[in-house]
Order: C-alpha cells, then sequence, then structure tokens
C-alpha cells in the first residue's frame, strides 16, 4: 500500500471507514468519496492520524457525472488510484407486493450502479495510465441466500447483480493487469446493519443474530476490512473473479437443525 492510491466509497462509516484507517497505516494515499461530508471530514482526520494522506470528495454514487468528476479530481489530487473498494450500499427492507417502485430503484441505484459507475471510472483512469490495479465490490450472503428474516427482494437482487458483475469485470480486465473480486460480510455492526429496524428492535434482535452465527457473535467492521485490504494488496496478486466470505460462518450452516 506504501504511497498507492486507493479509492472507497461509502467511505464514511463502516467497513469503507475502517478500511480506509487500514490502508492509511500501511501508508496508502486516501480518495474518499461518501454523501455524509461531516462524516467523510471525520474519517479524513482520522487517517491523517494514522499517518496517510487523504482528500475527500462529497459524491452521490447514483449520479455518474458526479463519480466520474471525484474519480478525475482524485486522479488530480493524489494519482491514479489503483486500488477501489466499492463499499456504498444501503438497505431498504419490504416484501416484494408493497414494494414502491422508488424504494426497488433507490437499492438498486446505490448498491449496484454505485458499484458499476465507481468500478467503470477507476478502469478508464487504470487502462490510460497503463497501470495494474485491484477492484473490490461488496457483495453478500444475500447474493446466494435469501435472509431468514424475509422482506429483503431489493438487497438480495441488487448483491446478486453485483456477484455478476464481479465475475464479468474479472474475466473483461484480467489480461489488462486489473484484478476484480468481492468481499462477503456477514452481520457487521454497522449503521447499514440497522437500517431497516427499528431502534428498539435492535437489542434483541442482535442477541438472536448473535445466537445464530456460528462464531456467535457479530463481526467489527475491522474484520470485513482486512478481507477487503488483503484483496486490495499484492499478497493476493493470482486471486480475481472471487468471492472472499467473512460471515462468521453463516453461509456454511444449515437452516434446519438436525
Amino acid at each position: 500500500m506504501q504511497e498507492r492510491t486507493i479509492a472507497i466509497t461509502g467511505a464514511a462509516s463502516g467497513i469503507g471507514r475502517a478500511t480506509a484507517l487500514l490502508c492509511a497505516e500501511r501508508g496508502a494515499r486516501l480518495a474518499l468519496m461518501d454523501l455524509d461530508q461531516s462524516r467523510l471530514q471525520g474519517v479524513a482526520e482520522e487517517v491523517q492520524s494514522a499517518g496517510g494522506k487523504a482528500a475527500t470528495y462529497v459524491v452521490d454514487v447514483r449520479e455518474e457525472d458526479a463519480v466520474a468528476h471525484a474519480f478525475a479530481s482524485a486522479r488530480e489530487d493524489l494519482g491514479t488510484p489503483q486500488g477501489l473498494f466499492a463499499s456504498a450500499g444501503v438497505e431498504l427492507g419490504g416484501f416484494a407486493h408493497e414494494l414502491s417502485a422508488d424504494r426497488w430503484r433507490k437499492v438498486l441505484d446505490i448498491n449496484l450502479n454505485g458499484a458499476f459507475f465507481a468500478s467503470k471510472y477507476m478502469l478508464q483512469g487504470l487502462l490510460d495510465a497503463a497501470l495494474p490495479g485491484s477492484i473490490v465490490l461488496c457483495s453478500s450472503p444475500a447474493s446466494f441466500v435469501s435472509f431468514a428474516a424475509g422482506a429483503n427482494s431489493a438487497y438480495a437482487a441488487s448483491k446478486g447483480a453485483v456477484s455478476a458483475l464481479t465475475r464479468t469485470l474479472a474475466i473483461d480486465y484480467a489480461r489488462r493487469g486489473v484484478r476484480v473480486n468481492a468481499v462477503v460480510p456477514g452481520p457487521t455492526e454497522t449503521p447499514l446493519m440497522w437500517m431497516a429496524v427499528p431502534e428498539a428492535e435492535r437489542p434483541q434482535l442482535k442477541q438472536v443474530i448473535e445466537s445464530e452465527v456460528p462464531l456467535g457473535r457479530m463481526s467489527d467492521p475491522s474484520e470485513p476490512a482486512r478481507a477487503v485490504l488483503w484483496l486490495l494488496g499484492d499478497d493476493s496478486s493470482y486471486v480475481t473473479g472471487s468471492h472472499l466470505v467473512c460471515d462468521g460462518g453463516v453461509l456454511a450452516k444449515a437452516s434446519i437443525s438436525v
């Protein structure tokens, strides 16, 4: 990571923030992108305290022009990013027969289109500079199984599409020296985890979740962030088109107790 520029969307909180701090500890330059300006600035200050260099870009990942401008600015300010973690995401629950078109579109716009636009302009920069690079998208166990609580169709569809995008980009750009992988975080203590859960219900639901996860607890954001760090770095130089599952054993567990 030393002197390498890493771009992170959704950098203001959760796994995006944790990844930024880990990259900073290794001497990376960080292009931090998020819609939440105040939190984003706070992360930039944390990065600088950890010994890294950071520039912030307030961007709505649903807007292609805004993403294009952010990556162009990052190239000018910090040099061409050679790593990308596209972590911007949203979860808005709802059963399909009740789900409004606007709610459906918002989830897919942020989770899928946001990942695509970030990848697109990351790739353009790498190809223009003839540089190798690593892209890490953020998938979910919902790409592979349905969540037991249900009401998850929009989120699951968006993350399933992200997984498909990961494989497609990996093959398209392998010969250009660009690796594309996905991290698959399990239940993680982030704002996104509780976005669709009323605050009064969160303590009880957390107990239920921790009883169901094979490792017996939710993860700290730094744990999937370390998986992202490995995929971004040279130690994973022969890994592309893959999913690195960091879910406490959720996907390995059968749903029936026999």
